[in-house]
């Protein structure tokens, strides 16, 4: 059996080590589109801050790991297209790869807003290691950086740069920071505490184009950003943090049903005969909802990557959904939010420390007693005791609930009712 993964990410690495364990004199060949070994893209910022090296990226730092575990591991090759007929997959250049199971964990990739100026250099997404090559080189302490975007990912770049003690601004077109995570509370409260760390975060503003400068007081702004304001900012560096899609292009012509992703069910498989999908560029079962999304965050592929190993190799295992969380820590300031945090309508518990930057906001599902999503800002105690609750989709009865909605910060009481039933 040749088990061919395309995707050296979290989900890709996962599958493979577990198709091994399953199935051992299986060949496995994991196919990676760039260059370097499989690595975390979530560690490209301690990277860029020295608390690690580019091996401290790795997902896997044992010495020739791929080779112990008999993992034909094929770095710097792009999929461009796939034929199910022929069971064979297509790489740049022409060479064909055949399979008897095949998992697409063909990630994501940043996007790229259609602005005047965006080509010119010295502006950079932060997705890979040669991006962070190139931003590393240019972020020089001192120097003025202009970030665009304020969302999960770009907010982690934020502190990053941040802390390389540049002069940092950020410019966000939602009316606060990390929109899809945070209600309007939570995101002013992370922006003020940015601004009191010395970051200039400007919310409600767009970049209409970037054009070469002629001439600047710093010598080092080749830039010239300028805003939907009318007003403009120089700039040595640009990072792009626009949003991430999901890479379907290779498949598109196949034949596989597609959404946001590809659309995979609760076993990982796709529409075709003995293809799996997973991580970035799967969609899939929501926890919360029941409904098909692409939750593009660690957690979710490596889960993904271990339900498809199962399934790949005849163990039958379902996927139960992923729960949709982030976490951030952003200059010392913790931010979570966990299930369906914006609510559906229904009962909320708030509790709010504006001048000691702590909130709480417990969502209940309508007016019923079953905690369904959560946000917290400056608290990390119990936290996963938060996520639990909200994983169990449990009652906690009127009197638990009573008590959390005059009291939110009380939801470890709901947390050991449930343990206790």
């Amino acid at each position: 059996m040749h088990h061919l993964i395309v995707g050296a990410g979290p989900a890709g690495v996962t599958a493979a080590e577990i198709i091994r364990e399953l199935e051992p004199g299986a060949t496995i060949t994991l196919v990676g589109d760039e260059p370097e070994p499989p690595y975390s893209r979530m560690a490209i910022p301690y990277m860029l801050v020295g608390k690690v090296g580019e091996d401290g990226t790795y997902l896997r730092k044992g010495p020739n790991h791929y080779e112990r575990l008999g993992i034909t591991l094929m770095p710097g090759r792009r999929m461009s297209g796939l034929d199910p007929a022929a069971r064979r997959i297509v790489l740049d250049g022409g060479e064909t790869l055949a399979y008897d199971r095949l998992l697409l964990a063909l990630g994501a990739r940043p996007l790229r807003p259609d602005i005047e100026g965006l080509d010119l250099p010295g502006i950079h997404t932060c997705w890979t290691l040669a991006d962070a090559r190139k931003i590393a080189a240019q972020a020089i302490p001192g120097s003025h950086v202009v970030l665009m975007g304020a969302g999960f990912v770009g907010t982690i770049v934020l502190e990053a740069l941040a802390l390389r003690q540049v002069s940092l601004t950020v410019v966000e077109m939602g009316d606060r920071m990390v929109p899809r995570m945070m209600d309007e509370t939570a995101g002013g409260m992370l922006k003020r505490w940015c601004e009191a760390k010395g970051v200039r975060v400007l919310t409600g503003t767009g970049i209409r184009r970037i054009t070469q400068a002629q001439a600047a007081a710093d010598t080092r702004d080749s830039l010239v950003v300028e805003l939907s304001d009318g007003t403009s900012l120089p700039a040595h560096l640009v990072v792009v943090s626009a949003g991430v899609r999901s890479n379907t292009e290779a498949v598109a012509a196949s034949g596989i049903a597609l959404g946001n992703g590809i659309l995979v069910d609760d076993h990982m498989r796709t529409s075709l005969p003995d293809v799996f999908a997973a991580g970035d560029v799967a969609q899939g079962r929501d926890f919360m909802s029941g409904e098909a999304h692409v939750h593009a965050i660690q957690i979710t592929a490596a889960a993904h990557g271990r339900i498809a190993a199962y399934n790949m190799t005849g163990n039958d295992q379902a996927y139960h959904g992923s729960l949709n969380m982030n976490v951030l820590d952003t200059l010392g300031l913790i931010t979570c939010s966990f299930g369906s945090w914006q609510g559906n309508g229904g009962d909320c518990a708030r509790l709010v420390d504006e001048a000691g930057f702590r909130y709480l906001r417990l969502e209940f599902d309508g007016t019923s007693d079953v905690v369904i999503g959560a946000q917290a800002v400056g608290t990390t105690d119990h936290v996963g005791a938060l996520r639990g609750l909200i994983q169990s989709k449990r009652r906690l009865g009127t009197a638990v609930k009573e008590q959390m909605m005059a009291d939110p910060t009380r939801f470890m009481n709901g947390f050991v009712q449930i343990l206790h039933r």
